[in-house]
């Protein structure tokens, strides 16, 4: 019996405060649900969404997105870095009625980055120079669009930490099922995300010049144990 094809995945962890709507976006995302009232998250959750790459091309291909909704709560800061190896993709998350939640972004991607070194004790400190132009394909996204009154008297500027680290970035309404509807200027921008991270885990020149992506080595694993 022949073996299906398998599906290569990539994993794009979700970050930000405590209550900035994490779970709700990943759910809007994955489930196409607008969640109106979601739990707590302790630890981490995951979904799992899949996502054509490169859609209408003749390299269109279908992959895994696992979204890996961490906790934002300060007391597991220390247990988070367990979920932060391997990382494909970031998604900072932060509240657009929240300053502070924006100004914590730093501290998230410093957090992540920073994921194999000693934490201090009020958190990693945020470099800008240091992050610039990161390597791990970085979505910003502002939530809560429906309640930030400044939306709708003049346009949003950049956040700071998008413009520093090269990222791309969507504000929503995670409430709203429209937000994300197909060939919304969001949802384009998002699928384009995910092929970035894509594009990166498996595509770059790293990975064509010889190391072996998931499926090669499941591949390599099949044939040396004989199994059909």
């Amino acid at each position: 019996m022949a073996v299906p094809a398998a599906i290569d995945k990539v994993k794009i962890i979700v970050v930000g405060d405590s209550g900035v709507g994490k779970t709700s976006l990943v759910q809007r995302i994955c489930l196409n649900e607008a969640s109106t009232n979601p739990g707590w998250t302790i630890g981490c959750s995951v979904e799992v969404k899949l996502h054509e790459y490169k859609v209408g091309t003749p390299v269109e291909k279908t992959f895994f997105v696992e979204l890996w909704d961490v906790g934002g709560s300060t007391s597991h800061q220390n247990s988070r870095s367990i979920f932060y190896n391997p990382v494909h993709g970031m998604i900072l998350v932060h509240d657009l009625t929240n300053r502070k939640s924006h100004q914590n972004l730093g501290k998230w991607l410093a957090e992540v980055l920073n994921r194999d070194t000693y934490i201090e004790p009020n958190g990693y400190n945020y470099d800008p120079e240091q992050f610039a132009g990161t390597q791990i394909p970085i979505l910003v996204v502002g939530t809560k669009a429906d309640l930030a009154q400044t939306l709708r008297e003049s346009s949003f500027s950049r956040s700071s930490v998008a413009e520093e680290s090269g990222a791309d970035e969507i504000n929503l309404d995670c409430h709203q099922i429209k937000c994300l509807a197909p060939g919304s200027t969001n949802a384009v921008n998002l699928s384009r995300f995910f092929d970035k991270v894509i594009e990166r885990r498996y595509y770059s020149r790293e990975v064509l010049s010889g190391h072996s992506t998931p499926t090669q080595e499941r591949r390599r694993f099949l044939k040396n144990n004989h199994i059909d």
